[in-house]
């Protein structure tokens, strides 16, 4: 049974940082593309970034580049994303993702609020 477990949101100022994690279990980890989302109410999911399986290769949404930067292990089963110089538009619940035989696989997502 695949499982995604989001944690690290939370309360932080503009300008702060924290750090998303997303442990995994029920899959071969390694094998496969993990992505980070985020939705705001009434919005769609939005693609944040994406990670290869191998080699490492990140992608980034446009309102996030040089800010955000997500990384794995796949030694923990685990993809992080670290968020920097955060903004109040950031404030969205965050997921993480993977497809697995045509299936997509969610987290149950996790709260990032940026306000003073």
């Amino acid at each position: 049974q695949v499982q995604l477990v989001e944690s690290g949101g939370g309360l932080v100022q503009p300008g702060g940082s924290l750090r998303l994690s997303c442990a995994a279990s029920g899959f071969i980890f390694s094998r496969y593309v993990m992505n980070w989302y985020r939705q705001t109410p009434g919005e769609e999911r939005e693609l944040v970034a994406t990670i290869t399986s191998v080699g490492g290769g990140t992608s980034y949404a446009d309102s996030v580049k040089g800010r955000f930067t997500i990384s794995r292990d796949n030694a923990k089963n685990t993809v992080y994303l670290q968020m920097n110089s955060l903004k109040p538009e950031d404030t969205a619940v965050y997921y993480c993702n993977c497809r697995i035989r045509g299936r997509s696989e969610w987290g149950q997502g996790t709260q990032v609020t940026v306000s003073s």
